[in-house]
């Protein structure tokens, strides 16, 4: 086989990417409880840039708020692609990923809450309503073709709605200071974006730019500045024809290699460095460590598939084509990965609380390992019995 047609076969594979990121994963624990943690956490403790402009910070922080804009944007590309002219063009399909991520936030919050009320564990109910865009993305597309289109653009608009509520949890209860003059600058540009999207502006270089000066003001303010990329992706251009090419289309395409293949690994490999102790397993059993599996695992798989039940009762929403309820429960399960997002908010809520952080990582890791399990299994399971011939 010719080497170039092996390599575009590759990158085009939706499942290699899902592979190379649990590869690095694997490398990153293996990092973290070998001789190489130490230097490995001082090289993402580094500060790289410029204090002129108030841009020198961490190699960790330029990975988790910068490359990861970047991976939002695509996502929020492809969410915007599906509202026009996809599986979310309809208000029905468009209006399932919200009541599901409600859902998927409030469980989550109760359960952890009924373990934890009243202990010095109670700030932490924000932990399990996180889902980790970015794994439970590469979990599902790892299945290929296995399931229907329709199902992962679910769990990416489920996600992404989740991944915005979480931020304003963020922000509302667990940010010390906004600093309202740098997010008064954010809805400046954001309002300039849309403006520009308004006058029929095609050339991508005229969002990008302000997409740069969004990204600054809102690390500012002190709102989690991946959700400029959001904000971004819905500003760009497209349209409902599947015969022109539109800018937001063409964006799209650049971005999906170095996103699956550089971004997204990069962001494993730095994120899953968790070293094990003792104390943090021994946390995995005490009501945070409950509270954070039960959460994420039974809270998400309840709360997105009760509230989107009710939701389609009510005929406000309508099951993703060709899709069933089997593949809804992996869905609901794999939204459980909480992972990075929730270990923010775990060390969010327990501040200069070591022993604490590190138990409430260890329950994290173990209830996103298991919902990531559990979740791909079910959908495996219920892609075979969507391809097994009918009986006569």
């Amino acid at each position: 086989m010719n080497l170039s047609l092996y390599f575009k076969r590759f990158f085009n594979n939706s499942q290699a990417s899902g592979i190379i990121l649990i590869f690095c994963v694997l490398i990153s624990l293996l990092i973290a409880n070998s001789s190489l943690a130490e230097s490995f956490q001082n090289f993402l403790d580094k500060e790289i840039g410029t204090h002129q402009f108030q841009l020198k910070y961490p190699v960790s922080i330029w990975i988790n708020d910068g490359l990861m804009a970047v991976f939002f944007l695509l996502v929020g590309l492809e969410i915007k692609r599906e509202l026009v002219e996809g599986e979310l063009s309809s208000f029905k399909n468009a209006s399932l990923p919200i009541f599901a991520a409600v859902g998927g936030m409030l469980v989550p919050a109760v359960i952890y809450s009924i373990f934890n009320y009243g202990t010095e564990y109670s700030n932490g109910w924000g932990i399990p309503m996180a889902t980790d865009i970015a794994f439970s993305l590469a979990i599902i597309s790892m299945l290929g073709k296995k399931i229907p289109n329709s199902i992962k653009i679910f769990l990416a608009a489920l996600a992404i709605v989740d991944d915005l509520g979480a931020i304003l949890v963020i922000a509302i209860f667990y940010t010390d200071q906004i600093h309202w003059t740098y997010l008064l600058l954010s809805f400046g540009v954001t309002a300039l974006l849309f403006a520009l999207n308004f006058l029929k502006v095609t050339k991508t270089i005229f969002y990008i730019i302000p997409g740069l000066f969004l990204w600054y003001f809102l690390h500012h303010s002190g709102i989690h500045a991946t959700i400029a990329g959001v904000v971004l992706a819905f500003s760009i251009p497209t349209n409902a024809s599947n015969v022109e090419i539109s800018p937001l289309e063409k964006l799209e395409h650049q971005l999906h290699i170095p996103v699956s293949f550089l971004i997204m690994p990069i962001f494993a490999l730095t994120n899953t460095n968790i070293t094990f102790s003792n104390d943090m397993v021994a946390g995995a059993t005490s009501t945070l460590g409950l509270g954070i599996i039960c959460g994420l695992i039974l809270g998400k798989l309840i709360g997105i598939n009760l509230f989107s039940l009710i939701a389609i009762k009510l005929k406000l929403s309508s099951l993703p084509q060709n899709s069933n309820w089997t593949q809804m429960i992996g869905v609901g399960l794999l939204a459980g990965i909480g992972f990075t997002m929730s270990i923010f908010i775990a060390l969010l809520s327990f501040k200069g609380e070591i022993l604490i952080q590190d138990e409430a990582k260890f329950a994290i890791l173990i209830a996103s390992f298991i919902a990531a399990i559990l979740g791909f299994t079910i959908l495996s399971i219920s892609s075979k019995r969507n391809m097994e011939p009918e009986e006569d």
